[in-house]
């Protein structure tokens, strides 16, 4: 098993445990801080060894002979590929060769404008815009065509071929923005590229943190290593604030521990510097390449790799009387990095027990995050759930010849106020999985899974005539327009979207299952309810030839749904509102009225056999 392939194994092995024995991982999560053993999977895995190794070109092969490594000399930038392994591993090593690092920012829409669109995927409904800095992507720029080939040889290899992307420095930034830019060629799927950086400076802002992080795939394809010596990684946090925020996990070390919360993470990067910077007095230092040497992350991993082999916290642990093991588990985090009371009583500016209790409940509130992401097939079972009792109450009033549209509206019936709930509830849910989809990178949340869409258009189909009938019954008016929910109508356009790749032949489906489908425009109780109100200017003014125009056009919509058998049969209730808007318009328009759709209602046996798809229309 390649090394990229057996750290995975080990690291999913772990993760699994808590999910399989935690049924609350709410309780688990707040008991328990497992950043040091997650970081002892990584060190003892010798994946950072071997990262490393290529970077300095200093591994050796089983036969004690230095590997063949092909290097690349770009501007300002190098890179190293090393196929040592065949199609069991490539490593990829940059180096980057300037000598310092700015703080400036460059937004994704100024590198749209310059017509550089490699990020530009990342982009989503919910995060437009995001910033980079700036002297990590012009060096990527620079050398923008010798990385696009590299990057489409990779593409075009073998696509089991694992891959890791290192850098030290700035080359580690440059590692991760190549990583980032072969999402947009290459997916998410289980063989997704690992990158390892060393000692790298923060890349982005909060805005391209959560468009990485929103994926959870993409996330966790980063492991940042780095020193608590090293002030390179904090370089851009200045006065206990920073507009760069860090994404990945990271793994922390004197001893070895990590962090995953990009909040946590920032805290700990404050903490360092309160106490490492200011007793070197190099807080306003531009800390650049040159300055690298004096962190040997060489002699780090290797030892953290020796390291691993036997450690053992029970000494640690054994000294501290905390019941709650989520701060004791922090605790030993931060007493790996050196942050210990014994560190407070030297330094006035940094107070270990606030940064504790910081620290706690960052990690609670990054833990409760997670949990509600944790299992989404779930939720949808439990959404399915009580889907399935409204779909109970749509038969129920089908029989009473009413419709549960009309039932709901007029509110007269007791059991409608358990559809109030559980319309509240698969509301809350789809708006929420709507919102989570749009906060995905483009690439990722478009590819919306077919079992959620299905479920999506389902439940659009189901709630929104509730949604219309609340409206409505309050005198609204123009609900398309003036009322309609986002979230209805991006789940609308993914489904014409997915529509439109169809082979099917969805006519002669919809003919066979006519009595069981819902009505396919889900805003077809809002026409009805327009076409009503039109009722009644013609009502008061006869001759209103705007309101009859809009009325033929609601005559041709619905012939149109009716043609392609895409209106529910429930619609010719005998109670129901678009049976009293016919009778309504019939009325108007006179008994000698034709036309398509009054030819078809004019004769109710046809209703019956609309009802079982035996209706030819002409």
């Amino acid at each position: 098993m390649s090394q990229k392939l057996y750290v995975q194994a080990k690291w999913n092995h772990f993760c699994f445990y808590f999910r399989f024995y935690s049924p609350d991982l709410n309780i688990l999560f707040c008991r328990f801080c497992s950043g040091i053993e997650l970081a002892s999977l990584v060190t003892s895995s010798r994946i950072l060894c071997k990262s490393w190794s290529v970077i300095s070109s200093e591994s050796e092969t089983e036969s004690g002979h230095e590997e063949d490594i092909v290097s690349n000399d770009g501007v300002g930038l190098s890179w190293k590929v090393d196929r040592e392994h065949g199609p069991d591993l490539m490593v990829i090593a940059f180096k980057a060769t300037l000598d310092s690092v700015q703080a400036d920012f460059v937004s994704s829409s100024d590198l749209k404008e310059d017509n550089f669109l490699v990020f530009e995927f990342l982009c989503s409904t919910r995060i437009p815009i995001f910033s980079l800095n700036h002297t990590a992507v012009s060096l990527f720029r620079q050398n923008h065509q010798e990385l696009d080939r590299l990057k489409s040889q990779i593409v075009s290899s073998n696509p089991r071929t694992p891959l890791i992307v290192t850098g030290h420095g700035l080359g580690g930034s440059i590692a991760s923005l190549f990583i980032i830019s072969l999402f947009h060629s290459i997916g998410s799927g289980k063989n997704r590229p690992l990158c390892i950086t060393f000692g790298s400076p923060l890349v982005g802002d909060r805005r391209f943190e959560q468009a990485i992080s929103r994926s959870s795939i993409w996330n966790s394809c980063f492991i940042h290593v780095v020193s608590h010596k090293d002030p390179l990684p904090r370089l851009f946090i200045t006065n206990r604030t920073s507009t760069y925020v860090p994404f990945g996990r990271f793994i922390m070390c004197s001893d070895a521990t990590s962090f995953e919360s990009s909040y946590s993470i920032l805290e700990v990067f404050m903490a360092l510097a309160s106490v490492h910077d200011r007793n070197k007095g190099l807080e306003s230092v531009d800390y650049g390449n040159k300055g690298l040497e004096s962190v040997d992350y060489g002699n780090i991993v290797k030892n953290l790799y020796l390291k691993a082999t036997c450690i053992d916290f029970s000494t640690q642990a054994e000294n501290t009387t905390d019941q709650d093991s989520l701060a004791t588990g922090i605790s030993l985090q931060l007493g790996a990095l050196e942050l210990t009371p014994h560190m407070q009583q030297q330094q006035e500016n940094i107070d270990i027990n606030t940064l504790e209790t910081k620290l706690k409940e960052l990690e609670k509130s990054f833990i409760l995050q997670k949990k509600t992401l944790f299992d989404p097939s779930k939720k949808l079972n439990n959404m399915k759930v009580i889907m399935a009792q409204l779909e109970w109450y749509i038969k129920k009033y089908r029989n009473l010849k009413i419709g549960y549209y009309d039932s709901y509206k007029n509110m007269n019936q007791p059991d409608v106020y358990d559809v109030v709930h559980f319309q509240k509830t698969l509301s809350s849910y789809w708006e929420k999985m709507v919102e989570e989809v749009e906060m995905k990178p483009q690439k990722e949340g478009a590819a919306f899974r077919t079992r959620w869409l299905y479920g999506g258009t389902t439940y659009r189909r189901m709630v929104e005539p509730l949604a219309i009938a609340d409206y409505y019954r309050d005198g609204g008016k123009d609900y398309v327009n003036e009322k309609r929910s986002k979230h209805f109508k991006q789940l609308e356009y993914w489904w014409m979207e997915e529509s439109k790749n169809a082979t099917s032949d969805i006519n002669s489906t919809r003919k066979k299952n006519v009595e069981a489908i819902l009505t396919i425009d889900s805003c077809f109780w809002a026409h009805v309810e327009e076409a009503l109100l039109l009722c009644q200017e013609l009502k008061v003014v006869k001759e209103n030839e705007e309101a009859l125009k809009k009325l033929f056009e609601f005559e041709v919509y619905v012939y149109e749904l009716l043609k392609y058998y895409a209106a529910s049969p429930d619609i010719f209730l005998s109670q129901c509102s678009y049976i009293r808007w016919w009778n309504e318009y019939k009325e108007i328009k006179g008994s000698s009225y034709t036309s398509a759709l009054a030819n078809f209602m004019n004769d109710a046996s046809n209703f019956k056999q609309y009802a079982v798809g035996a209706y030819d229309f002409p």
